[in-house]
């Protein structure tokens, strides 16, 4: 749990934070889910009526596209057309009647929000945990403007600093051959490679009918730019989690209210 206040204060990476001057009484108890709900509420703020918008995928995501139908159940947006990153979530975005429609038809995206696993310094991040980070990484790439939104857990120092898994999605031939070759290529970086599994001890299958490999990191791989060509010159890769120099803006939520960090440059190292 977080320690906040009521009421939420906004800053930028730019501005101070009112916490910056004085502490306000009364506070308050927020959870990690509360926390990236604040954040999800506050991407919304970002679309207009009109718009085409990339629906992302997890736990974060959901509360975005909860609060896009709860807007247009009320008439306060108008004309959205949504493209989903996941069967999960077009299924959501269905219950709760927002238009639907895919890149064939929408090649330009206004407007994508998405979680993230990771955010370093750079903004660039880790996708991919919850195994949509194809469709992700093509919706998202094919949008005028990113928005992620994270808990202040997420923040790292460097790309695989949480020691969590750095999803690459494979193909299921030989997916042996394919988890061994990647292991190899970042056997320098202290390297793991597992294959993610699902129900009853079978592999996972993303929505694109394939494997997942997580990789585990003990060390900064400097480079990210140089790594990702790698991985993906191998044989039997589709995509890796790593999405550099795509995220407009992160807003994280955390302790002290919510800060909004917009791209400042287009370094891809961590």
């Amino acid at each position: 749990m977080a320690l906040a206040y009521d009421p939420l204060f906004i800053s930028s990476d730019k501005a101070l934070s009112a916490f910056d001057v004085a502490s306000p009484p009364h506070p308050m108890i927020l959870t990690q889910d509360e926390l990236k709900r604040i954040a999800a509420y506050k991407a919304v703020e970002f679309v207009e009526s009109g718009m085409v918008l990339g629906l992302g995928t997890g736990s974060t995501a959901k509360h975005a596209v909860d609060r896009i139908g709860e807007l247009l159940r009320q008439g306060k947006l108008e004309n959205i057309v949504g493209i989903p990153t996941s069967k999960k979530t077009q299924e959501q975005a269905l219950s709760l009647g927002i238009p639907l429609s895919d890149l064939d038809a929408h090649p330009v995206i206004d407007l994508s929000i998405d979680g993230a696993d990771e955010v370093d310094p750079y903004l660039n991040l880790v996708k991919g945990r919850g195994g949509s980070l194809l469709r992700e990484k093509m919706i998202e790439g094919a949008s005028k403007k990113f928005v992620v939104i994270v808990d202040e857990s997420k923040m790292v120092k460097h790309i695989g600093g949480s020691k969590l898994a750095l999803p690459v999605e494979i193909v299921p031939f030989c997916w042996k051959f394919t988890a061994e070759k990647l292991r190899s290529l970042l056997e320098g970086y202290g390297c793991e490679a597992n294959l993610r599994m699902g129900e009853k001890g079978k592999p996972f299958v993303t929505d694109n009918g394939n494997y997942i490999v997580d990789m585990h990191l003990e060390e900064d791989m400097g480079d990210l730019g140089a790594v990702s060509d790698a991985i993906l010159r191998l044989p039997g890769v589709v995509e890796h989690g790593m999405f550099l120099d795509m995220a407009s803006t992160v807003i994280i939520a955390g302790e002290l209210g919510v800060k909004i960090k917009n791209k400042q440059h287009t370094n891809s190292s961590s």
